[in-house]
């Protein structure tokens, strides 16, 4: 499992998510853009300690991010997030090589991205609020891939998935 974020905007949630994937061993990749500085202290501040245990990848562009995902075996489906449409959470079907897709928290991700990609999953929430906080998506989705790909830390082995 991978988790993505394009042009992420906003240093505490990026923070978040890196001590997210820090607390899973799930790899984090950058694609850039950002809407900060790599050493920014708000980014670090969310992060904590916990930068040394993250297996970070920085991507100048989509182009070199679907370049390092070409180059895997097996390769990784790219799975983007959408507030607006996709297959809800609890019907979407994980794989373990999966790179979940995050957008820019003001804007989520562009239409060409979602021409290029076919597989999309979305949180279903009630009308209350547009979207959910981006660094909160992530974990929801990626807790529930690990759940789906028997591959939380202390899973048993041979437990079924959900």
């Amino acid at each position: 499992m991978r988790i993505v974020l394009f042009q992420p905007e906003i240093p505490p949630n990026t923070g978040n998510v890196a001590r997210l994937c820090a607390a899973t061993a799930t790899p984090l990749h950058l694609i850039e853009p950002l809407g900060f500085k790599i050493d920014d202290k708000h980014l670090k501040r969310a992060g904590l300690d916990y930068w040394p245990n993250v297996n970070l990848s920085v991507h100048p562009h989509w182009a070199s991010f679907e370049a390092a995902m070409l180059s895997l075996s097996p390769r990784p489906r790219v799975v983007l997030s959408s507030a607006r449409g996709g297959a809800p959470l609890h019907e979407f079907r994980f794989e373990p090589q999966d790179a979940i897709v995050l957008g820019p928290e003001t804007t989520g991700l562009p239409e060409a991205l979602y021409d290029l990609c076919p597989l999309r999953v979305r949180i279903p929430t009630f009308d209350t609020v547009r979207s959910l906080n981006m660094s909160t998506a992530a974990g929801i989705l990626l807790y529930e891939a690990l759940r789906q790909t028997n591959s939380l830390p202390g899973t048993l082995p041979g437990a079924l998935p959900g």
